[in-house]
């Protein structure tokens, strides 16, 4: 079983695959997604997206880092994966999942589900311009509208020269509206030969186990989830390789205690490397989401959640660190 991290603009960026790979339990990562238009990024964007580069495409906990491309020129997208190629990416990820209105209205992201010809050229010409032992994936969604379309965009993609595919069971329309339709990947794995990785609204164990038995998938992808509990890629290797042990039998991997160190690693790299006016709006989104999970989280969460001065959040971090400390005495 291989469990990747999800790329998701705006919130699983590099500083949480920092944290979560040091956490443990994901085999590799895919960055958000770098948008192609008519003209050949610079090396500083590729970097900005992804500084793994500077540290041989590896978080600096040692998982592997997949760098994602969104686009739908061939040409562009080709002279662009030539261009990040250089620089050492474990591989190459394409977008074809993308549900926001900005991307589809230029062609891109999951509005290419609605031309598997298209993609084929895009998967084929992004193959072609890279060197060949480097690998080549993607990542859809079950279609645009509707699912009418969703085998032979997975073919299109093997055909062009995909080594694997992640589906996020959701069409567009769906966006990000529970439930995720696992049952619908099968049609999809049975009609490819290369690997079918699960992905959508894998938020617990029971979740995990249940996506692997709906899907046939033995791999997943895990997104908000792994967010909101950053020990759940642990969590789901222990049920798996528990045999048949019920889920909730599976004890918590990670405690709030273990997390609070990740917490102020994570406040700490937010304010060496993102924006200032970025900075206090991202601590409050990943407390947002760990309040689905910790309890301590919510009192966390409604400390912090009017503050916005950088050097009062800091004390309060502090103050945090702290005051776990002392719970562990």
């Amino acid at each position: 079983m291989r469990l990747l991290l999800a790329p998701m603009e705006g919130l699983l960026d590099f500083v949480l695959r920092d944290v979560l790979t040091r956490v443990g339990g994901a085999d590799r990562c895919v960055s958000e997604f770098i948008r192609v238009t008519g003209t050949v990024l610079p090396d500083k964007v590729f970097l900005r997206t992804m500084p793994e580069l500077n540290n041989g495409s590896r978080t600096l906990a040692g998982v592997p880092v997949r760098a994602q491309l969104l686009g739908s020129d061939p040409d562009s997208m080709a002279a662009n994966a030539a261009n990040l190629a250089r620089l050492g990416p474990e591989g190459i990820d394409l977008n074809f999942g993308c549900p926001a209105k900005v991307v589809n209205r230029h062609g891109g992201g999951a509005a290419l589900l609605q031309d598997p010809e298209q993609i084929a050229r895009v998967v084929g010409a992004v193959r072609a311009a890279v060197p060949a032992a480097m690998p080549v994936s993607a990542k859809m969604r079950l279609g645009f509208n509707d699912t009418t379309l969703m085998t032979e965009c997975a073919q299109a993609m093997q055909a062009g020269g995909a080594c694997e595919i992640v589906v996020h069971a959701r069409t567009k329309l769906d966006g990000y509206r529970p439930p995720a339709y696992w049952d619908m990947i099968p049609r999809i794995r049975e009609s490819v030969t290369v690997p079918v990785v699960a992905n959508g609204e894998i938020w617990t164990v029971e979740d995990a186990l249940r996506c692997r038995e709906q899907s046939g998938c033995g791999d997943l992808m895990l997104g908000r989830g792994i967010v909101a509990d950053p020990g759940l890629a642990l969590a789901i290797r222990a049920a798996v390789e528990g045999g048949q042990m019920p889920a909730e039998h599976v004890a918590a991997q990670v405690s709030w205690s273990d997390l609070v160190p990740q917490v102020q690693r994570f406040w700490d790299m937010v304010c060496e490397d993102l924006e200032p006016r970025q900075r206090a709006g991202r601590l409050k989104q990943w407390l947002n989401l760990l309040r689905r999970r910790f309890p301590e989280a919510e009192q966390a969460y409604q400390e912090v959640r009017t503050q916005t001065d950088q050097r009062e959040i800091t004390l309060w971090v502090q103050a945090l660190a702290r005051r776990q400390e002392w719970v562990g005495l």
